[in-house]
């Protein structure tokens, strides 16, 4: 039996920064890899694909940090109520 996929529908998936990143708050998860028993995501800016990061996918779960989805700043500060 295959073990269970940590994090399966992250390539694809979009999140919105709490506070800019490299100049951006859209990301697209566009790779991942796995290192050491953590998965690590490869975020690309939604406006400069050429602006990318990696990040460990448990920071995503950060709700601080992160917001699952692209998100406006009104759709933020109502997430933050």
């Amino acid at each position: 039996m295959a073990k269970k996929q940590k994090f399966p529908h992250l390539i694809g998936s979009k999140w919105t920064a709490q506070e800019k990143t490299f100049g951006w708050r859209h990301f697209q998860v566009v790779n991942r890899k796995n290192e050491q028993g953590m998965v690590f995501a490869e975020m690309a800016a939604a406006c400069d694909p050429e602006v990318r990061f990696w990040i460990n996918a448990k920071g995503l779960k950060n709700r601080q940090a992160w917001l699952a989805g692209w998100q406006s700043r009104q759709e933020q500060q109502r997430q933050q109520l």
